[in-house]
């Protein structure tokens, strides 16, 4: 689930932390600039690990500040497709069940990957599993948010987003031009669906025995376990009345 990646940056230190020894200095930079960050297919950023090498450190002409070429290692969040993780449901909507591990909340789990047959309930904004009975009818378990849940990475995506500029300005009417916003093409780019982008998020599944709600299978250990020892007790009954014949005999 956890990690390293080995990177290398140019870490600029500013002439307020000249009292600091460098190493140190440097670790506070680069977290700074890289903690609970995503960085395209890398993953989400943690903390730093340890510096591996640290190179010359060169001030540039008109910049106070030193400049060092930095090879240091990361803890990445980035789990593998097929890791079984254990988070908690954050909400539900029709697009699936959405998944939070507290540092985390850009998981989803799709319908088509959801206990078969699921269906999602509008009144109570939950999905529920149709657990088939012996007899034939069906029980409903409910995925309430909260509720912790098992469940396995099937895939990830990195999508690269833009930083947002300012936003646009309209042409003052006495300038000359049309009194339209610079931006009003229809080959601009819309700045709501840039900052709406997740630069990274996991798919996952439970249609699998033993993922899911931690209740549920925990229920289901339960019975089992009250069923064995309803069939012990039985065996050790039956065991006691032989025995009990014999010596009558």
């Amino acid at each position: 689930m956890f990690v390293l990646a080995e990177l290398k940056d140019n870490v600029r230190i500013a002439p307020e932390l000249f009292r600091l020894k460098l190493p140190e200095a440097i670790k506070e930079q680069i977290n700074r600039k890289l903690a609970n960050k995503v960085l395209l297919n890398v993953g989400l950023c943690i903390a730093l690990k340890d510096i591996v090498k640290l190179g010359d450190s060169i001030i540039l002409p008109g910049d106070g500040a030193s400049h060092t070429e930095v090879h240091f290692r990361y803890i990445v969040f980035r789990p593998m497709v097929g890791d079984v993780i254990t988070g908690k449901i954050r909400s539900c909507s029709r697009e699936g069940v959405h998944i939070t591990l507290g540092f985390f909340d850009d998981i989803l789990i799709p319908p088509s990957a959801l206990q078969h047959p699921s269906r999602y309930e509008e009144t109570e904004q939950a999905w529920v599993w149709e657990y088939p009975l012996e007899d034939g009818n069906t029980h409903d378990l409910y995925m309430d948010i909260g509720e912790s849940i098992k469940f396995r990475v099937s895939g990830e995506v990195f999508e690269e987003s833009s930083p947002i500029g300012p936003p646009d300005q309209e042409v003052p009417s006495g300038s000359g031009g049309s009194g339209a916003g610079t931006g009003g093409g229809p080959g601009s780019a819309n700045p709501a669906q840039e900052s709406n982008k997740t630069p990274y998020r996991i798919v996952a599944a439970i249609n699998e025995s033993g993922l899911g709600l931690l209740s549920w299978w925990v229920q289901q250990s339960q019975d089992d376990g009250e069923g064995d020892e309803d069939d012990g007790e039985g065996e050790e009954q039956e065991q006691e009345e032989q025995e009990e014949a014999s010596e009558e005999d």
